[in-house]
C-alpha cells in the first residue's frame, strides 16, 4: 500500500468459483504482521452486536422491537485466499438462527458485492434450525447437483456454521442435512458425516472488517467508520480514495492487538463519492502474505 502512518493517534470510540485445493493444504503463507498461530482461539462466537453494528441503538424504535440485527457471513476472495466477511442484517427476531440462515442464502452477494454467497442458487432452509443435545441441526433443500471445489466448499460450510452459531450465541457443532437426510460429503468434497465444528477464526475470517458505514451508504460530512480487526500491535491503517486519488489517510488503534477487537475513527469529507479502505500494516516489508483489506463505497451528502 506504500502509505505512511499518520502522525496523529486516533482515539478508539469505545465468491460460484471452482478450485481443487483444500483449506490448509500445502505450505501456509507467512503472515505480514499478525500471525494467527500466535493468537489464541477465542471460545465464544462472534457477538450478536459487536462494536460497529450499524443498527445498534440505546433505545430502539417500537417498530423495530420485533427485529434483530444479526451477523450474516459471506465469502470474499482476497489476495490471501478465501476469507469470511460479515454484514449486520436486520431480520425477524422470532427465530433468529433460522432467519439468519435464510438471509445468508437469500442472495448471491451481501450488500457489499465483494461479499459472495457461494451456495448454489435455490438452496433454502427446509425446516427451522434445531438445537438439542449440544448439536445444531440445519436441514437444507434445493442444493441440486452443483459442484464446488474443496477450498470453496469448505469455507462455504464454515460460512453457514459461523452464521448460525452467531445467531444462537453458541459454539455447538452444526449437523447439515439435505432434504432431511445426512450426507457423508457435501458436493462430494466436504466431510459432513459428523456435525461440523467451528473453524479457527484467525485462519478463516478476514482480519480487517468495516462494519459501518455499509457499502453504498449515504452519510454526512463527518464520517464515522467502525469495525473490527485482529492486527499487529493494535495498529490499523486506513485511507479514503476519490477515484484513484487518496484524499485522506491515517491510522487507528484497536482495543487489543492480535485479537479481534473494535476500532473507530472519524474523517471529514467534502460532498462526493468515495471509497473507504482499511488494511493491515505490513511490517514484513512485503516478505509475508498479502495484507488483508476491506473497503466500502460511500456517498457524502
Amino acid at each position: 500500500m506504500g502509505m505512511r502512518r499518520a502522525s496523529g493517534v486516533l482515539l478508539l470510540a469505545l465468491l460460484p468459483l471452482v478450485t481443487g485445493c483444500a483449506i490448509g493444504a500445502g505450505p501456509r503463507p507467512a503472515p505480514p504482521a499478525a500471525a494467527p498461530a500466535e493468537v489464541p482461539q477465542r471460545p465464544a462466537p462472534d457477538g450478536l452486536r459487536a462494536p460497529g453494528d450499524p443498527f445498534a441503538k440505546a433505545q430502539p424504535d417500537a417498530a423495530e422491537d420485533t427485529r434483530a440485527a444479526l451477523a450474516v457471513y459471506y465469502v470474499a476472495e482476497t489476495a490471501a485466499g478465501f476469507r469470511l466477511q460479515r454484514e449486520f442484517h436486520r431480520v425477524a427476531a422470532n427465530d433468529r438462527p433460522s432467519e439468519a440462515v435464510r438471509e445468508m442464502l437469500a442472495n448471491s452477494t451481501g450488500t457489499d458485492p465483494d461479499y459472495r454467497n457461494p451456495w448454489p442458487a435455490g438452496t433454502a432452509l427446509r425446516t427451522p434450525v434445531d438445537q438439542r443435545d449440544h448439536v445444531i441441526t440445519v436441514d437444507l433443500t434445493g442444493l441440486g447437483a452443483g459442484q464446488m471445489g474443496s477450498e470453496l466448499g469448505a469455507i462455504a460450510v464454515q460460512q453457514l456454521v459461523f452464521t448460525v452459531q452467531g445467531a444462537l450465541q453458541s459454539t455447538d457443532p452444526v449437523r447439515i442435512l439435505v432434504d432431511g437426510h445426512r450426507v457423508d460429503k457435501l458436493w462430494g468434497v466436504v466431510d459432513t458425516s459428523d456435525p461440523v465444528e467451528r473453524g479457527d477464526s484467525y485462519e478463516l475470517r478476514s482480519l480487517v472488517q468495516i462494519d459501518a458505514p455499509a457499502h453504498g451508504a449515504e452519510v454526512s460530512r463527518d464520517v464515522q467508520v467502525t469495525g473490527e480487526a485482529a492486527v499487529f500491535e493494535a495498529s490499523l491503517l486506513w485511507e479514503v480514495r476519490r477515484g484513484d486519488v487518496v484524499v485522506r489517510s491515517g491510522s487507528a488503534a484497536t482495543a487489543e492487538g492480535q485479537r479481534f477487537a473494535p476500532y473507530a475513527f472519524e474523517v471529514t469529507l467534502e460532498p462526493g463519492e468515495y471509497t473507504v479502505r482499511v488494511m493491515e500494516d505490513d511490517v514484513s516489508g512485503g516478505e509475508g502474505r498479502p495484507v488483508l483489506t476491506d473497503d466500502k463505497m460511500i456517498t457524502v451528502s
